[in-house]
């Protein structure tokens, strides 16, 4: 924490910012007065007491209507003619991670802004660390028409969901992408934890529970960082109020699947 801060203003940055800290991580920097944030993302965990065997195991643990929903859009998935295929670390071709890029800058476009990663980046992270990487392809009439690319972390059985993209619309296609391939995945390999990522109250419904996010942030203008402190302690009571509501309105029956979020 001492070296950040020292090299931050040795380099004249104007700000730095620590994500993901443990509770260890957050005294340090609230001592050295550095601003904290909370945050919540959405994350699946396997039941530790009595673990999921399968997707269909995960389905029987949700309430009726989440249940009925996930089927209808799984089935309207298959009805289109999409098939998916999974591809972990060197099987993943060339070609596949061409398609993917595009795919890639695909949604950035849809969204009116620019990719910031590059096929090179891309290239470079299938060289270096292969064995982290996990792509989702979905197929129709034996084409690819969109992808999903996950980090894994075979040792710690840990997933977490990064980019998706599609060249052609089909409904339904982002869920099954994105939540129910890798969930499917994750259960039948043993992992323990898939992370869906930030936002979308919508990843409740598909199994994944809120939980807590912290982070740390240092800003070099005293006046900007008076005006984020501020800020921040406005959306701590937000935070909590969003957090309560989150609690109400559990996917899983009898409450099983216990919110993970801090007050």
């Amino acid at each position: 924490m001492q070296a950040i801060g020292r090299y931050a203003r040795e380099a004249k940055l104007s700000s730095a910012h620590v994500l993901f800290g443990d509770d260890a991580d957050q005294a340090a920097f609230a001592a050295a007065g550095w601003m904290l944030r909370q945050g919540v993302q959405f994350h699946w965990t396997q039941d530790a007491e009595q673990p999921i065997a399968d997707f269909a195991g995960l389905l029987a643990r949700l309430q009726r209507d989440k249940r009925k929903k996930i089927q209808q859009e799984r089935r309207r998935v298959v009805e289109a003619g999409v098939t998916f295929t999974a591809h972990l670390g060197l099987d993943i071709t060339e070609r596949e991670w061409d398609f993917f890029h595009h795919c890639y800058t695909l949604t950035y476009q849809a969204h009116h802004s620019t990719p910031y990663l590059t096929r090179d980046f891309f290239r470079r992270m299938a060289t270096t660390m292969p064995q982290h990487w996990l792509m989702f392809l979905a197929h129709r009439d034996g084409q690819p028409i969109a992808c999903s690319l996950i980090g894994v972390d075979s040792e710690r059985r840990s997933a977490w969901g990064r980019y998706w993209g599609a060249t052609t619309y089909v409904p339904c296609l982002h869920f099954e992408a994105c939540y129910y391939q890798p969930l499917q995945w994750c259960i039948a390999n043993g992992y323990q934890r898939f992370e869906g990522g930030a936002q979308g109250e919508h990843k409740m419904a598909r199994g994944l529970l809120p939980v807590a996010t912290r982070s740390a942030h240092w800003v070099a203008d005293p006046r900007f960082a008076r005006a984020i402190a501020d800020a921040l302690a406005q959306e701590r009571l937000g935070i909590g109020q969003y957090v309560d509501e989150l609690r109400e309105h559990t996917p899983f029956k009898n409450d099983e699947g216990s919110l993970s979020v801090a007050p």
